[in-house]
């Protein structure tokens, strides 16, 4: 009888013990593990994509390197879809350069930074390599800008789904567990692979990153207290030895192995462990994002069940997530200005380089240009910075790390037609007086030795300080009519090309200030030193006739814009370099010197046409203002060169300094097409008119020279590489011209 009561009670019970059984009896909290593995994380946003079709709400994320920057975005509210567009917007290859518009960068750099094809720090007198092949301060401003509306979080429990993410201690090779600080900060040092990107200094710590030690943080997961785990693998383990071959592949393997040793325990560690097939594609395929993000919804696509089953068991609906819910500010008004970690650089430097003003607003266009203006000045490791919202507008905090490095010997290699062969070999210094200041010596070895001293005192959009010597030789044939004579025994014949050796030694102290690096404005006094002076022999007798052997003692003031996009073969800008000589004294060697004043201008303007077609503009023009009677002094037109110096003009079809004149207008277009990348055909033509009187009455189209140039240039590593051939019709002459590196 009981047995009967026993199996009645079951029978009507059925229904209700059916009902328990697919209804679960709590919420089922899912933690969500992401690993590193560089560009294969994209796969990790087509995972998340999944989970939000599936209805499956993600209560806990954690990630390494990728995994932490892909996490880290998606904790702080952005959905899948606005990720999607993240990753096809920003040109993450490019996070991994230090690319900098050329335009931030300072007018000093502009004039020299072009001429080094290796710079090496020096500490402790040792000659070392870079830390790393980027400092990683453009990941930084993406990271910084897409978790503004977090920077008041120190707590990751606290974003919009709690976060922690893994890094490396490089001191002590410790692990160190990011649940705490700066959003971007800890992202940014999670992902700064050893060699790659530097390493980020955060409480005192010098971090590395996290995949070194757990690239694949499940069980830390576990210990968050969540139900169900789903961890996404996209790192390719080990490689066989044939397949590592590059320094890059090198560091993965070392990294690796500690890291894969454990990898089994933390596989069975995920209750649904995904790896999606990206064997063919390397840390660095950001090219190939398109096709890592399909492999990535064809391994959720085969957990479909799964999904199924884990968004049943879990209650109520998935949380709305959107970062449009944030509104960014396209200006904002600054409130208050705090610089932290600046020791040789003073607080006014950073600030004026920054652009910023306290109760003044700026546009994010400005603020980040400014980011861009300190970095671009090389004097710091990293540039972090929070926006906090005080009701009225946003108190900007930056914490810097200067650079330690102070002193670099850097070198460059060229050669041309007039300079021949020359290696330059330079050493900077930072603070030898200041904060503010650095030297920089330069050294060319080769055919003909020069050399260039700078001193700067660099004091912000505020007046500054500078001193420059140089010291600068060459042979070159040049025709009677460029030099005086000065020889009792008569001329030399109409047309004789004479072999003359050129020497300047010019020193400047000047006054500079610039506005937003765009404009600069110098006035300052001058001392220069020529020597002009050719070796006749005459019955085995050498005889050394000095066309000019005099020292100047000059003012001057220049007027210098450039926006030009690059160095060589610009693009896009507008140039101009404008300045007034007055020479005032002069040791006279050849007894005719009279005060006299020059007055000299060039204007640049590039503009492309698809990408490829650049039209360059040119024009430039000198006057002398007073009697002028030492003939090395006027302007001498002829040559290809960009390095010329004083009055020397470069103008195609005609051989080096072969037009002379007190005053000439010059003019030059050149069609520009990038055949294939950084390679260059072109076709020049300039025009010019020398004469006393180069405006005549407004006919300034007569009496002209002409020449025309084609060729075909390489923008390198070691600079522009250039075969041009040019020719001009008054004489049929014709010139090759051959350049090899960059310019100095």
């Amino acid at each position: 009888m009981k047995y009967f009561l026993f199996l009645l009670m079951l029978i009507f019970m059925q229904p209700v013990l059916g009902q328990e059984k697919t209804e679960p009896a709590e919420d089922l909290k899912i933690g969500l593990v992401l690993s590193g593995g560089g560009a294969k994380g994209f796969a990790h946003v087509a995972v998340l994509k999944k989970l939000e079709e599936a209805g499956i709400r993600v209560d806990y994320i954690a990630g390494t390197s990728m995994g932490a920057i892909i996490g880290g975005l998606y904790a702080s509210g952005y959905n899948a879809r606005e990720l999607d567009s993240v990753l096809r917007v920003n040109d993450l290859s490019g996070l991994v350069r230090d690319d900098l518009p050329r335009e931030v960068s300072s007018f000093y750099q502009k004039e020299n930074d072009g001429k080094y094809a290796v710079s090496l720090p020096i500490t402790k007198g040792k000659i070392e390599l870079p830390s790393a092949v980027s400092k990683g301060q453009n990941a930084f401003n993406i990271f910084s800008q897409l978790t503004e509306h977090v920077h008041e979080v120190n707590d990751f429990s606290e974003l919009d789904i709690p976060f922690f993410c893994i890094a490396t201690n490089l001191e002590t090779g410790e692990e160190v567990v990011m649940d705490k600080g700066f959003l971007p900060e800890a992202i940014r040092a999670s992902g700064a692979f050893p060699g790659l990107l530097t390493p980020v200094k955060v409480d005192g710590k010098v971090l590395v990153d996290g995949g070194i030690v757990d690239n694949f943080p499940v069980e830390k997961m576990r210990n968050k207290g969540v139900d169900y785990i789903i961890g996404v693998n996209v790192s390719s383990g080990l490689k066989d030895i044939e397949n590592i071959k590059t320094l890059p592949e090198i560091l993965l393997q070392i990294a690796g192995f500690q890291m894969y040793n454990q990898w089994d325990d933390k596989i069975d560690e995920s209750d649904l462990y995904i790896r999606p097939d990206l064997e063919e594609f390397t840390t660095f395929s950001f090219d190939e994002s398109e096709e890592i993000l399909r492999r990535g919804e064809e391994a959720m696509n085969k957990v479909e069940d799964q999904l199924k089953d884990i968004a049943s068991r879990q209650k109520g609906e998935p949380r709305a997530r959107s970062i449009e819910t944030f509104k960014f500010r396209d200006d904002f008004l600054i409130t208050d200005i705090k610089v932290k970690g600046n020791r040789n650089y003073t607080d006014q430097y950073c600030i004026k380089k920054l652009g910023l003003e306290k109760n003044e607003r700026i546009s994010r266009k400005d603020f980040m240009r400014g980011i861009d203006v300190l970095t671009a000045t090389g004097n710091f490791e990293s540039i972090f910075y929070k926006l906090i919202s005080d009701g009225e507008g946003v108190k900007v905090e930056f914490e810097i790390n200067e650079n330690d490095e102070e002193t670099y010997i850097q070198f460059g290699a060229h050669y041309d037609d007039l300079y021949k062969t020359g290696v330059l070999v330079n050493f900077t210094n930072k603070h030898l007086f200041f904060k503010n200041d650095f030297v920089s010596a330069d050294l060319v070895i080769g055919d003909n030795i020069r050399y260039n001293i700078d001193y700067f005192y660099d004091n912000g959009f505020n007046w500054s300080f500078g001193i420059n010597s140089r010291y600068n030789t060459f042979k070159a044939d040049v025709v009677n009519s460029t030099l005086p004579d000065t020889r009792s025994s008569g001329s030399f014949d109409t047309g004789l090309k004479v072999p003359i050796r050129y020497l300047d030694f010019t020193t400047r102290l000047f006054l500079q200030s610039t506005i937003k690096d765009r404009w600069a404005f110098r006035v300052g006094v001058e001392h220069k030193f020529l020597n002009a002076y050719t070796d006749e022999v005459i019955d085995n007798v050498t005889n050394r006739i000095y066309f000019e052997k005099s020292h100047y003692f000059s003012a001057f003031g220049k007027v210098m814009l450039d926006t030009y996009d690059a160095d060589y073969f610009p693009k896009k800008g507008v140039f101009l370099n404008s300045e007034y000589l007055l020479y005032g004294l002069s040791s006279d060697y050849n007894n005719n010197f009279n005060t006299f004043s020059q007055l000299y201008g060039r204007v640049g303007l590039a503009y492309s046409f698809f990408d490829k077609l650049t039209f360059h503009l040119i024009s430039e023009a000198g006057v002398t203002i007073g009697n002028n009677d030492n003939m090395v002094l006027d302007y001498h037109l002829g040559g290809y060169n960009e390095n010329y110096i004083n009055t020397f003009i470069p103008f195609y079809g005609y051989g080096f300094a072969e037009l002379n004149e007190s005053a000439f207008l010059r003019t030059a277009l050149t069609i520009r097409y990038e055949i294939f990348k950084k390679n260059f055909l072109s076709f020049t033509g300039n025009f010019g008119r020398l004469n006393e009187d180069i405006w005549n009455d407004g006919r300034i189209f007569e009496d002209t020279r002409s020449g025309y140039a084609a060729g075909y240039g390489v923008n390198t590593f070691i600079g522009p590489v250039e075969l041009i051939y040019s020719w001009n019709p008054d004489n049929e002459q014709n010139h090759w011209y051959i350049n090899v590196g960059f310019w100095f």
